[in-house]
């Protein structure tokens, strides 16, 4: 599942602390160049032709555009020239003449039907391509062809920073070459840089839909490819990519598109959602976990209060045996949060159903299904039932009346959360139903609307799976947009024996089975050293971001320490599976790690992360700041001693802390 754009409005109030909160993003912060009139009315920059080309002014040097080829090449403010774009990689044709006014350019390119318009603005540089053949692609822009070029960094999960001559992500059964990334199902957020020099580059799709991102390698160099189609049903006629030159720093795209949302005003702060909901608040310090078994019962609360854990979110399946009242209302005293795992994008037939939350009364099945170009249902969730369409929810009353049951029932017992799965994902459906039309964009914003509904109105803390950011106005957490997923998860996790199943019933080895995570997985997902934390840079005083459910803490032993220290060093808490033998034989363990998580999360959770940096060439020390130095981390993922810092070990030090507190995980109790 995956993510895409929206355009969701803030109150002039929270935008205004949006930008003020950006301020404080220190080194590697774009410095937008001001043009206004003597009025204070905006004026964007003149764009000029010159020989052949179009010129225009952007932070750190001028962007120069070919007209027939959409190269795009800058001449930096400190005498460098860089490709930010090589030609498109097809033949465009003849274009018409370039006519400026009101300081854009604009020509057509008749060969292929396209018409382009290119400007500087906020410092960017902003090229639309028109495309008025339907179902025609563009393959452009051509990223990475720069010979300065040494790193690409990629929004999967978290981030990946990715040596653009590894020959490990050269490989196309290993790496990236070969493989192509849906800007909207594939990525946390719709943008990619490299690292040139001394400088970077970040390009950023403000609207994805259509709009994929493929890597290709001449054998020892990567480069990458943004592919558009335009179609009209999709309304993806227009294509816009903003070039910025940035600092050379591996979180600087992450940076401007925090930029590029606090100036459309789509940066939700967690300050504001705590003001309208005070129970989102509870989320600071906290660990997450799903229970099982003893864990969801009001002793379990009581066991998990006698161990230390001090705050915690509590999820459990909606099956025979969710968590009642009485262990509700316990949770509720301890000062954790607790809600449902629900989906509302999966129905089955109810006699047959194999989930609650599958079944659906009439008329949702199959009346709601999403319909393919034929007609024919779009097969659900491991080919079961049907993906159900939320056009078909939305645009009746009676649909919209379900989902409020249903909501109401589920949490009934008095639960304050809820996890409403794939519906921040990026994996959005076209739906050909003469009764429900819909394209992606449709879909995007129909999942906005009910989302928004379960954390405004409805006032749940709420979370989904693998959040893009397009949802994060709405959501409170994600699971998932942490993980960075390599395809060979996929297959594993098909794999039961290697894997685990859904049994036994109070502990499914799907979650407590321990697993050893092949080499080549390990390398693509946990690696430290290729690990950098774009979505926590755009996003970390937005909402929490953790881990997926079925990749538990506790599910990959030999990775438990990196993983930790990752967590520590982004200021994330760990996702855990909890059931009465694990609380019994690693409680204390996880009450530590959780311990000293909840003073750093408490003062740090809604502070943005405004700086990211390596300590050592290898990539094994790593620091990250929150805020105007409210925290400093420092983790040590190498063998060898940083200084005073030992291997495997991090350091946090608050505001007001004369020394750093230290946790080596390896040293914790167990049982």
């Amino acid at each position: 599942m995956t993510s895409k754009t929206s355009h969701r409005s803030v109150p002039t109030r929270r935008r205004r602390a949006a930008v003020a909160a950006l301020v404080v993003l220190g080194a590697g912060t774009l410095t937008g160049v001001s043009w206004s009139s003597a009025s204070g009315a905006t004026v964007r920059p003149e764009a000029r032709l010159h020989d052949g080309r179009i010129d225009l002014p952007i932070t750190g040097g001028t962007a120069e555009l070919r007209p027939d080829s959409l190269a795009v090449t800058v001449r930096a403010a400190d005498g460098g020239e860089l490709t930010l774009s090589a030609p498109a990689a097809q033949s465009l044709g003849q274009p018409g003449p370039v006519k400026i006014s009101h300081g854009t350019a604009s020509w057509t390119l008749p060969e292929h039907g396209l018409t382009v318009t290119a400007a500087a603005e906020q410092g960017r540089l902003r090229v639309t391509v028109h495309g008025g053949q339907d179902n025609s692609t563009l393959s452009w822009p051509v990223t990475g062809t720069d010979r300065t070029a040494t790193q690409v960094q990629l929004p999967s999960g978290d981030g990946l920073g990715i040596p653009v001559s590894d020959p490990w992500w050269n490989s196309t059964s290993t790496g990236l070459a070969g493989h192509s990334y849906d800007l909207t199902a594939d990525l946390t957020m719709p943008l990619w840089g490299y690292t040139l020099g001394g400088h970077g580059v970040s390009y950023l799709v403000p609207r994805p839909a259509g709009t994929a991102l493929g890597f290709a390698s001449d054998g020892t160099r990567l480069h990458s490819t943004g592919v558009h189609t335009f179609s009209q049903r999709e309304g993806t006629q227009d294509y816009t990519v903003t070039f910025a030159l940035t600092s050379p720093s591996p979180v600087a795209p992450a940076l401007d598109y925090r930029r590029w949302l606090t100036d459309h005003g789509q940066l939700v702060t967690l300050q504001s959602k705590i003001a309208a909901n005070p129970q989102v608040g509870k989320l600071l310090g906290a660990f997450h976990a799903y229970t099982w078994g003893t864990a969801r019962t009001a002793q379990g609360v009581a066991q998990m209060q006698r161990l230390g854990l001090s705050r915690m979110w509590l999820g459990y399946d909606a099956d025979d045996s969710p968590m009642d009242p009485q262990a509700v209302a316990a949770a509720e005293r301890a000062g954790y949060l607790v809600g449902p795992y629900d989906s509302f994008a999966n129905g089955q037939d109810p006699q047959i159903a194999d989930a609650p939350t599958s079944s659906w009364p009439a008329p949702v099945y199959p009346d709601f299904c999403v319909h393919d170009q034929n007609g024919q249902l779009k097969a659900g969730f491991h080919d079961r039932g049907c993906y159900l369409s939320s056009q078909a929810f939305e645009q009746s009353a009676a649909g919209q009346q379900v989902l409020a049951q249903r909501t109401r029932q589920m949490t009934a017992n008095g639960a304050n959360s809820y996890f409403l799965d794939v519906d921040a994902a990026g994996e959005l459906y076209d739906d050909y139903s003469p009764a429900h039309p819909m394209n992606q964009s449709q879909d995007e914003a129909n999942r906005l609307a009910r989302m928004g509904r379960l954390s405004g109105s409805d006032k749940l803390v709420l979370g989904s799976e693998s959040a893009g950011s397009w949802a994060s106005p709405v959501i409170d957490f994600s699971h998932g947009s942490a993980t960075p997923v390599a395809d060979g998860l996929w297959s594993l996790e098909r794999d039961k024996a290697t894997w685990g199943g859904y049994a036994p019933a109070g502990a499914p080895g799907t979650f407590f089975k321990p697993v050893t995570l092949p080499a080549d997985l390990t390398k693509a997902m946990f690696d430290p050293v290729y690990r950098i934390p774009l979505y926590e840079t755009a996003l970390h005083d937005a909402q929490v971001n953790l881990d997926r459910w079925e990749l538990s803490y506790t599910k990959f032993p030999a990775l438990e320490t990196d993983r930790a220290l990752l967590a520590m060093l982004y200021n994330t808490p760990l996702n855990l599976v909890l059931d009465g033998p694990t609380l019994a034989a690693q409680g204390k363990q996880l009450a530590a790690l959780q311990n000293y998580f909840a003073p750093l999360h408490e003062a740090a959770g809604t502070q943005p992360m405004t700086d990211f940096r390596w300590l050592t060439p290898d990539h094994q020390v790593q620091r990250t700041t929150f805020g105007d130095g409210v925290l400093q981390v420092t983790a040590n993922f190498g063998t060898s001693p940083y200084g005073s810092l030992p291997p495997g070990c991090v350091d946090a030090k608050l505001g007001g802390d004369r020394q750093p507190r230290r946790l080596c995980p390896t040293t914790l109790p167990v049982g």
